[in-house]
């Protein structure tokens, strides 16, 4: 009984909640989003010299969902410390951002480490720098489901999310800016990824939506 109440603990509202934790994902987050946008960085600049200017904001995936958690574990920190009434506009904006933390932070932790494996299964070596991606993406997708409860997103926000989360896919797949993978994948896989990727999408935004049924049925 002591074991269950001790592991418990770790999954509650006082330990996920706490400050401390709270600034432990805020920085570990935002420092994991500053290396993502350096991992991508090559294929951000050459985007912008081969395609028009704007395509660049769909090209890094992962590290713009770990910004948006970022952010939405701004909002948790800034909520804990002050209870003071909050704006129409900053309950959207709020709201947008922990949307787009749940979804993409689900959809691309779990397709970074499929993609990773499915060149490991292919042959493409892992190394040190994959055991790494796959930790931090697995945490990536963990996270989003450990603090959805704690998200007030509407269906307006939902939907905003699955507009954009979709066109990505578009300009992924049929403008040709995903994320760069190994070439026995996009050789002979890229089209069953688009697939997988869609369908990622699709189970992620179905995700925010049962939470979102959950918290109103507990809080008509």
């Amino acid at each position: 009984m002591q074991q269950g109440l001790s592991v418990s603990y770790f999954w509650s509202k006082d330990f996920l909640l706490s400050k401390k934790m709270l600034w432990l994902l805020f920085i570990s987050n935002l420092l994991g989003t500053i290396y993502g946008y350096e991992w991508y960085w090559a294929q951000m600049v050459d985007t912008i010299a081969e395609k028009p200017l704007w395509y660049v904001y769909f090209v890094p995936d992962s590290p713009t969902a770990s910004l948006f958690f970022t952010l939405s574990v701004g909002f948790l920190l800034m909520e804990r410390s002050s209870d003071k009434q909050h704006s129409k506009l900053y309950r959207a904006i709020r709201g947008f951002i922990q949307a787009f933390a749940l979804i993409t932070s689900f959809k691309y932790g779990i397709w970074a480490v499929t993609m990773i494996w499915a060149g490991a299964w292919q042959g493409v070596p892992v190394g040190w720098d994959g055991w790494m991606l796959t930790c931090s993406h697995l945490a990536m997708a963990l996270e989003a489901l450990l603090f959805a409860r704690w998200y007030r997103y509407k269906l307006t926000a939902i939907t905003l999310v699955a507009v954009w989360t979709f066109w990505n896919d578009f300009m992924d797949y049929e403008r040709g800016i995903f994320p760069r993978l190994p070439d026995v994948l996009v050789d002979n896989y890229l089209f069953n990824i688009e697939l997988f990727t869609i369908g990622l999408s699709v189970v992620g935004i179905l995700t925010a939506v049962i939470f979102l049924f959950i918290r109103q049925k507990r809080n008509p």
